[in-house]
């Protein structure tokens, strides 16, 4: 059975600014422990997740200042809208990502936040490498070069 994409529809938030900031190396797809409420706060697509990051707390991987608001009509949960909520990962995946995190530079970042075909809340997390001023300039720059070649090779013929 082929697995389904992530389309827009099911895609509950997205760090737009990762892929700017990090280089990633890697991905992996990662659960999340979430309160009844927040998975229809994020159903409604209200988080934020641009300055989130992953951590290591007790041997286990926690997803940081990762903002999922309260949901409106949920009556008796009051829950931190920040909080730090656990990520559910195999064990060799675990001890894999902290040790990748525990070297210079290394950072696990969010990528999105999405509902599998199944319905349940999945974290992409990417392991990446942050990038300095001169890399990111060189991203832009081959991204303009590509987009005016494309845009002449259009015009040309």
């Amino acid at each position: 059975m082929a697995k389904k994409k992530k389309t827009a529809a099911n895609i509950a938030a997205q760090n737009r600014k990762a892929r700017h900031n990090y280089a990633i190396e890697e991905n992996f797809e990662a659960g999340i422990m979430l309160a009844g409420a927040e998975v229809k706060s994020l159903r409604e697509g209200r988080a934020t997740i641009t300055d989130a990051y992953a951590s290591e707390q007790d041997g286990e991987l926690y997803l940081i200042n990762a903002y999922i608001p309260e949901y409106a009509a949920a009556s008796h949960f009051d829950l931190e809208p920040k909080r730090p909520r656990k990520l559910l990962l195999h064990k060799r995946e675990i001890t894999k990502l902290l040790a990748a995190i525990n070297r210079k530079g290394m950072t696990l970042v969010p990528l999105s936040i999405f509902f599998n075909e199944r319905g349940m809340a999945k974290v992409d997390l990417g392991l990446g490498r942050g990038k300095d001023k001169g890399d990111k300039r060189a991203d832009v720059k081959e991204r303009d070069w590509k987009r005016d070649k494309a845009r002449l090779l259009r015009d040309k013929g």
